[in-house]
């Protein structure tokens, strides 16, 4: 195992990608210095927690609800709409795009909701640290396409990140993946089944037809701009 020798203990983790955009308003700071504490969930961080404890999800939602994840959330708009149609549920998100944070807390603030945690980093750490078989249902929604071929490891749909996705989601959880990009299509199809997953086609037609209680993400809005075509893939955890 590569550690950070910075930190003694600490797996090397190699993060491509984003953790920051353009300046933040100031109410958007406003967000992250007064709401994103009291959303985060406790024991993630390696400092607090190096022995990587199961964080407690009772103590995280204030009961005992069924707990949904979405990975890689964007602006959020998809999660508070998922969270306002579903108050009984617990969804926790996880986001390294701190700018993708702060708009995230902002709708939140808008639609006052009360059922929705905040892990602003990789999701890998929180991998670490979710008990296993906690989560019903998981959502990846538009994730980063790494287009080249040499950058295809650094997908979501590869082992890294499958193989704890499948210890930590519950016997019969909902796998939800949307992408506009047709590679992107053939390796999930590929390998998430390659990892305790059934795909749940009824029709491969209808990998085009979005789920009855879907919400548009602004990078899908994007994409449908720019001609692409959307695809919804639906898989179960065995």
């Amino acid at each position: 195992m590569n550690v950070d020798n910075s930190r003694p203990g600490v797996p090397w983790r190699n993060f491509y990608g984003r953790r920051h955009g353009k300046t933040l308003r100031d109410s958007q700071r406003a967000y992250l210095d007064k709401d994103l504490q009291a959303l985060a969930p406790r024991g993630v961080d390696w400092d607090e927690n190096p022995e990587r404890t199961p964080i407690d999800l009772t103590a995280l939602f204030g009961d005992d609800r069924e707990m949904w994840l979405e990975v890689g959330f964007g602006g959020g708009e998809h999660m508070v709409h998922q969270a306002a149609l579903h108050p009984e549920v617990g969804i926790l998100g996880c986001e390294p795009f701190i700018n993708g944070v702060a708009m995230l807390l902002g709708k939140i603030r808008k639609a006052e909701v009360s059922n929705l945690r905040v892990h602003p980093g990789d999701v890998r750490d929180l991998f670490d640290v979710l008990p296993d078989a906690s989560v019903a249902r998981c959502f990846l929604l538009y994730p980063d396409p790494w287009p080249k071929k040499k950058h295809h490891r650094r997908r979501f749909v590869t082992p890294e990140h499958l193989e704890p996705l499948a210890r930590v989601m519950k016997p019969g959880a909902i796998l939800r993946v949307a992408t506009d990009i047709p590679d992107y299509v053939r390796q999930t199809l590929e390998q998430v089944p390659r990892h305790g997953f059934d795909w749940r086609a009824e029709r491969p037609a209808d990998l085009r037809v979005p789920w009855s209680d879907w919400h548009s993400t602004r990078y899908e809005q994007k994409a449908l701009r720019e001609g692409r075509v959307p695809h919804y893939l639906t898989f179960r955890r065995k």
